[in-house]
């Protein structure tokens, strides 16, 4: 589904959605597992367990109707694995970042590449100085999101997502 630019006659994309997980869709920080959200072991071996709220599910649904959404996380091809089933969301692109562990600012070069120059709401707990930068710069809409990585995703953001 695309917007009709009247003035050029032509589609325009929708925009982007970029979202990270750790911070965003879980909570990794709070020092407990928060209301509403329940923990998960997909990486036993080497990670604390991964806390999810199921009420995001219905979140990113409606946010898909408005925004073509991806992975900007280090998680990679893990959140369509393991994370896309859970919210009932089909195989979204994932946007490729270096090894981790690597510092957020190394998250900027590759989101810029895959924003192009498409409108892009970027949600993510560690937004630096460099995306803040790379937002200002741009010639289309940009919007940052910041979260509490204690607190992830709530709905004040959804409804901020959906009024820009």
């Amino acid at each position: 589904m695309h917007e009709v630019d009247h003035s050029q006659g032509r589609r325009r994309p929708r925009p982007l959605l970029l979202l990270d997980v750790d911070g965003v869709l879980n909570p990794f920080a709070s020092p407990t597992c928060p209301p509403g959200y329940r923990e998960h072991d997909f990486f036993p071996d080497d990670d604390p367990p991964v806390r999810l709220n199921a009420s995001h599910a219905p979140w990113l649904t409606l946010l898909a109707t408005r925004f073509d959404l991806a992975w900007a996380t280090g998680w990679e091809d893990e959140a369509n694995t393991y994370l896309s089933p859970l919210f009932g969301l089909p195989q979204l692109p994932v946007i490729r970042f270096p090894p981790v562990p690597f510092a957020p600012a190394e998250k900027v070069p590759p989101i810029a590449a895959f924003a192009g120059n498409r409108p892009t709401a970027w949600v993510d707990d560690a937004h630096t100085k460099e995306a803040r930068e790379w937002a200002a710069s741009r010639t289309a809409r940009t919007l940052l999101i910041t979260t509490d990585p204690a607190e992830g995703l709530a709905r004040e953001t959804v409804e901020e997502l959906l009024r820009w």
